[in-house]
């Protein structure tokens, strides 16, 4: 009996993970491999996960078991809460990464190897296994930085990887990026690594370890940062609501909030112009090329600005809307109410402990005609699943109400 099972729907059905992962980045490069299928075991603490109760919480939950944050990056996964500095914990764990294809953890460096857990350790009994580790500043197996045992969130990862410095109205203005994309982009950059190191298990037989580097993955994500600098000698700064090689591609004020255009080629500049009712300036020499348009920037907005202002979102989005890069800027009251989420299944709904109707969190981006996945079941209760899962690996209902009268685990009732 193994403690993985098929969970039956999408791509990666079959695939086995077992996740030592907490807080954004590592359960959100989980949550991706579970919304396609895999069987993904998320251990936890006897405390659980601190993003349990990071909140927020609904107002109506009489059970405050699962909030938001929690909820949204720890779908389709199932719960075991175990002490894993107990050496029982430790044996357990070994047990269930032998069935594994994939371990995926994020605590800081040496974190595991002390625990009994390491990559080496877990390789040896399961030599195809694909151990993936994301951390702030990457692992010393595959490059040891200065800053190794450092540890780091999103935003000093923001920081330190260029995205802050490049972020904000003006030069002297920095602005952390709003969601969390000093996590979320290792967090991505983790999952394909992984699927590709699975992929190579299973034509050769051999696995490997796979180190993201937070930071590292938000370089990555400003890559014109690098290039700029090479070129042009640039160390970048931010860059307001435009960009820097392109115009226009900007945000622009409507009569009620704002819009976003991207005419980023000469004849989309004359769409644009024409709809706007200024075919005046479509052939103006100031604005006519794309070199022209970044040379006279601020004028070039400025005349699109004294239209758009005029115009509400709605009546833009029917003038523009399908005929140039164009779309309203949209908060979650628009987004909720949108056909195009509804259609893409964006906002899907979850079932909530202690609430008599479901929450809602995103939905799956990456669909599939064949394989889709889907966000199947809410995140786990903690220690929802450990009767279950040290059932499946041999221990008897005595040694298991042993291991939880000893606090070694922790089993939801």
């Amino acid at each position: 009996m193994s403690a993985f099972r098929n969970t039956g729907f999408g791509a990666l059905q079959g695939l086995k993970v077992l996740d030592f992962t907490q807080a954004l980045a590592g359960p959100y490069c989980t949550s991706m491999l579970a919304d396609h299928g895999a069987d993904v075991v998320k251990i936890e603490s006897l405390m659980g996960d601190g993003s349990r109760f990071a909140g927020p919480y609904r107002d109506d939950d009489e059970e405050k078991s699962l909030c938001g944050y929690f909820q949204s990056v720890n779908r389709n996964k199932r719960g075991v809460s175990v002490d894993l500095k107990s050496k029982d914990g430790q044996q357990a764990m070994r047990k269930l990464a032998k069935e594994a294809d994939v371990v995926v953890e994020n605590f800081r460096s040496g974190v595991m190897d002390r625990l009994g857990l390491s990559y080496e350790t877990l390789s040896e009994q399961n030599p195809k296994l694909v151990y993936a580790a994301i951390r702030g500043f990457g692992d010393p197996r595959t490059g040891t930085s200065p800053y190794a045992n450092w540890p780091a969130f999103d935003v000093v990862s923001q920081a330190m990887g260029s995205l802050i410095t490049t972020t904000g109205p003006d030069p002297e203005t920095l602005a952390k990026v709003g969601p969390g994309a000093g996590d979320i982009v290792p967090a991505m950059q983790a999952a394909f690594a992984i699927m590709a190191a699975v992929y190579r298990a299973r034509e050769t037989g051999q696995g490997q370890f796979v180190d993201v580097g937070m930071v590292d993955a938000v370089l990555s994500l400003c890559e014109r940062n690098v290039y700029q600098y090479s070129y042009k000698g640039l160390p970048g700064r931010p860059e307001g609501n435009r960009h820097p090689l392109i115009c226009p591609f900007a945000m622009f004020e409507a009569k009620d909030g704002w819009i976003a255009i991207a005419a980023a080629r000469d004849g989309m500049w004359k769409i644009l112009c024409k709809e706007l009712g200024m075919p005046e300036y479509a052939t103006d020499e100031r604005f006519a090329t794309g070199q022209a348009r970044i040379a006279n920037r601020v004028d070039c907005e400025a005349v699109i600005t004294e239209r758009t202002s005029k115009l509400t979102k709605a009546e833009l989005t029917e003038i523009l809307g399908g005929k140039i890069p164009f779309g309203p800027v949209m908060d979650m009251v628009d987004i909720s109410g949108d056909e195009h989420f509804a259609a893409r299944e964006m906002i899907v709904d979850v079932e909530q402990p202690g609430c008599d109707t479901p929450s809602k969190i995103a939905g799956v981006p990456a669909k599939m005609t064949e394989t889709p996945g889907r966000v199947a079941a809410r995140s786990p209760l903690l220690g929802e699943h450990t009767n279950e899962i040290l059932r499946a690996i041999g221990y008897s209902a005595d040694e298991i109400n042993k291991l939880i009268e000893t606090d070694v685990f922790k089993a939801t009732a």
